[in-house]
């Protein structure tokens, strides 16, 4: 076992602590502006903070064996760090490793080199407009560093829980070689990502009966953000009700009127999931009219397109959260 001694844990802001010495090591360049260690995990001893990615609320699918996710929502924070030279992708990987399961944490995934069908895109795209350190590490930009992040093939990964004060944080750890062949055998680079599940700001994206209507007129149909699931479920969320009574708005006020629900899907998990799961939320959502607004069922169908209607590039954050939509369209 390799000690965890260039690494320290901490879990203040829930109560919990690991500490471990600190080690002097050569100095690397300064860190992103304003970018900082998350609360939960600190860098290996004498790291670069090169980027990171901060969302307030987002979904993102964690990678497991043969090729499966974990879809998590909440705060996302991606970090992206180089260890200082002359460490092995074993060495910083491990010291991660021992430092989160002391810790409490729980591995759930995890492998090293043949890491099989996981995909790790996620974890090395490029934060959108990144605020980047002006240092350059052997004449090489963060930019370049970031578009070139790791070599495949030499990944070691974890994937863990950690359960704080009753809630349950996801943490994920990828090391590898950089993906620049000229540090390749000179760095390690890094991908700390960290999930806190938590309750997303509602009512901001509410179609109201008005908008309805004349999209309807326009388009034929209407995009809808304003409801709610949680994650792999059908269950609609309690703060879906104002989207829900606008809708119901406008179908009381026209007996006439008779409208597909078709759910839709982002791109990430099985395309036979995903057309059960889109296909079982707009049942939801028909079902809800029929009862609770008193909708003739006769007017509303319910079908699941999963992600073959996309309206943003499931390769971006911004585009996935376009593509995971109830809309609303005439019969």
């Amino acid at each position: 076992m390799i000690p965890s001694k260039s690494i320290r844990l901490v879990l203040l802001a829930f109560g919990l602590s690991f500490a471990a010495p600190v080690i002097a090591l050569a100095a690397m360049p300064a860190d992103a502006p304003d970018a900082r260690d998350h609360a939960l995990i600190s860098r290996y001893t004498g790291s670069w903070l090169v980027a990171q990615d901060a969302k307030n609320f987002d979904q993102v699918g964690i990678p497991l064996n043969s090729g499966e996710v974990v879809r998590v929502e909440g705060r996302v924070t991606r970090l992206f760090y180089l260890a200082p030279g002359g460490k092995s992708v074993l060495e910083v990987q491990r010291n991660y490793e021992q430092a989160l399961e002391r810790a409490g944490a729980v591995r759930r995934d995890g492998c090293a080199e043949d890491c099989g069908s996981r995909n790790f895109v996620q974890f090395r795209a490029v934060p959108a407009n990144p605020s980047l350190p002006k240092a350059q590490l052997e004449g090489w930009s963060p930019i370049t560093l970031l578009q070139q992040w790791q070599t495949s093939g030499t990944e070691r990964y974890w994937y863990g829980t950690v359960n704080a004060s009753g809630t349950t944080l996801h943490v994920a750890v990828l090391s590898a070689k950089p993906g620049t062949i000229a540090l390749a055998d000179k760095y390690v680079a890094t991908v700390v990502e960290i999930v806190e599940p938590k309750v997303m700001e509602t009512g901001n994206v509410v179609v109201d009966a008005g908008a309805l209507t004349k999209g309807l007129q326009a388009e034929g149909k209407v995009a809808l953000y304003g409801l709610y699931f949680d994650t792999g479920k059908a269950v609609i969320k309690p703060e879906s009700k104002p989207q829900l009574d606008q809708m119901a708005k406008v179908l009381q006020a026209d007996a006439s009127l008779k409208v597909h629900i078709v759910g839709h899907t982002d791109n990430q998990g099985s395309l036979e999931s995903n057309l059960a799961l889109s296909k079982a939320r707009a049942q939801t959502v028909v079902d809800t009219l029929a009862t609770a607004y008193k909708v003739d069922g006769k007017r509303l169908s319910a079908a699941g397109v999963a992600s073959y209607a996309p309206l943003g590039n499931n390769a971006t954050d911004a585009g996935r959260a376009r593509n995971r939509r109830v809309e609303m369209v005439l019969q």
